[in-house]
């Protein structure tokens, strides 16, 4: 079936002092219907963490901008904007007095698939309806210790240590980098990029049914207020896209 893709970007600052999340989406300059959205969730003190944000938005859209499919991969093209912007963000280190970190989760449509790849807390969903494909595992002390077996669900949401990443940018070690595809999306597929300050307060079922129920503007609308309420007054900041596959016909309506 043929599909178009209804998008939406958005994001709230919480009950933080600075906004240090970052997202884009960006599409092609030259080749329809190639589009990257990038979401980063930057740590580091005042402005340290929107400065390392930044550079993955940045480094996404110089990197789309000379991005050619026969000579470059999707993965290659996610690949390098992780690990450059990581490069840069450990510069900056050098040249200021912040200690800058960001989380990064980009995701490519091209030719009718679907790629994406991330690293830290923030997370890619991929769902069908209100069922959840996949859901990109978390690069944090809970999300080891809930692949080992050690905590369930319920418990990572209430972890004393469930804010600490154990791969990020910015950091010492190089970071890790998860990878997936999606060979033949179709019209139902939705994806939710997002920072822990929105999937914290959610379960999957939640967020696969009122993204399903809703147009993106819509659907983001109501996670936010949702989040908010649910935050009571101890929110982070907020950041999420979603990218919904819906069938021509209805698009065009």
């Amino acid at each position: 079936m043929a599909f178009s893709a209804e998008t939406c970007v958005a994001m709230h600052i919480g009950d933080r002092a600075e906004q240090q999340d970052r997202v884009g989406l960006f599409a092609h300059p030259k080749r329809p219907g190639v589009m990257l959205a990038v979401l980063a969730d930057g740590m580091g003190g005042h402005s340290g963490g929107a400065m390392a944000a930044e550079q993955v938005i940045m480094r996404a859209k110089q990197n789309l901008e000379v991005y050619a499919p026969g000579h470059e991969t999707p993965q290659e093209l996610l690949s390098s904007v992780i690990d450059e912007a990581h490069v840069v963000i450990k510069l900056t280190r050098f040249t200021s007095e912040k200690d800058p970190h960001s989380t990064a989760v980009t995701f490519l449509m091209e030719q009718g698939k679907a790629y994406w790849a991330h690293c830290g807390d923030s997370r890619i969903y991929h769902f069908r309806g209100t069922e959840t494909v996949s859901r990109s595992g978390d690069h944090s002390l809970v999300g080891e210790l809930m692949r080992k077996g050690r905590l369930d669900e319920e418990g990572s949401l209430r972890h004393p240590q469930r804010n600490v990443l154990l791969s990020c940018l910015g950091s010492e070690r190089e970071p890790r980098v998860d990878y997936g595809m999606l060979e033949s999306p179709d019209a139902g597929d939705a994806f939710l990029l997002c920072s822990d300050g929105l999937w914290a307060y959610f379960t999957d079922v939640e967020l696969a049914s009122t993204i399903q129920s809703a147009p993106p503007r819509e659907a983001a609308e109501r996670l936010i207020a949702m989040a908010r309420e649910r935050a009571g007054g101890a929110g982070d900041n907020i950041s999420l896209i979603i990218v919904k596959l819906v069938p021509l016909a209805s698009a065009a309506r």
